[in-house]
């Protein structure tokens, strides 16, 4: 997949999502966000594909979405239908491990989408804003009020989304929210290395992790130990657990097929 608007590239197990709409900051209308969703779609349909790096060209990672469409756009159909979508979480929903790597603004949509992201590494010049407030909104895709207090606390939430004030790098890293803070040159290599190394694990078992973690914020302890309990009953007869401990007996690096 590569349009004007969206670019994709898969190299050595990584997919690379790239916003390219840098005359706009990378703000995206609703055309550049059903591409966007079929990247991430083609990513988690590829068993070649291991992780996925988000990020945006130009020295921007995503102002948000373009407003200049808005006029344009009835109401019910604003946010890309999303009630109706089977991907209301775009990035939380894909099973690969999904790093964020945000090179100055990330706002509105833009914050929420690194949001949603696992992982998320930043470059000095990193600026985050969840600013719906001043556009009379909620965070659109209730990441920045659902996610976003549990990344860094309720008090810090409250204050960010409330005021729509900026989060600089250096205090992003510091509540935790991204995990480390480079140059911005260094961004793409040091995401890309973030990348490789969460995915080095049994791709079975890292996607139904990842699918535990998240419904578990949802569920009550005897609900979330009942799918642990089948998510590990699946992993046992899994040819990646065996896979698993053929390479530990053996002392190499095991190869797993994601089985």
């Amino acid at each position: 997949m590569d349009s004007a608007d969206i670019l994709y590239e898969v190299t050595d197990g990584i997919a690379v999502v790239t916003i390219n709409r840098p005359h706009k900051k990378n703000a995206m209308g609703w055309g550049a966000l059903a591409q966007f969703r079929d990247a991430l779609r083609q990513a988690a349909a590829d068993d070649d594909v291991l992780a996925v790096v988000i990020t945006g060209a130009g020295g921007a990672f995503c102002a948000g979405t373009d407003l200049s469409e808005l006029g344009e756009t009835a109401a019910d159909r604003r946010g890309g239908n999303r009630d109706a979508d089977e991907w209301p979480w775009m990035v939380a929903s894909c099973p690969k491990p999904v790093v964020a790597a945000i090179d100055g603004p990330a706002v509105g949509m833009g914050a929420d989408i690194a949001t949603q992201a696992d992982l998320r590494i930043a470059s000095t010049r990193a600026r985050i804003a969840w600013n719906f407030v001043h556009r009379g909104l909620v965070p659109d895709t209730g990441a920045g009020s659902y996610l976003l207090p549990r990344q860094i606390g309720l008090s810090n939430a409250l204050r960010l989304v409330l005021s729509g004030e900026f989060l600089e790098a250096d205090e992003a890293l510091r509540l935790g929210y991204v995990m480390e803070v480079v140059a911005p040159e260094e961004l793409g290599r040091r995401a890309i290395d973030l990348a490789r190394r969460i995915s080095r694990g049994s791709p079975f078992a890292a996607r139904r992790a990842k699918q535990l973690i998240y419904a578990g914020l949802g569920r009550d302890e005897a609900g979330h130990l009942a799918a642990h309990r089948t998510a590990l009953q699946e992993c046992f007869a899994s040819a990646d657990h065996k896979e698993g401990v053929a390479s530990f007996i053996e002392r190499r690096e095991p190869r797993f097929t994601g089985r």
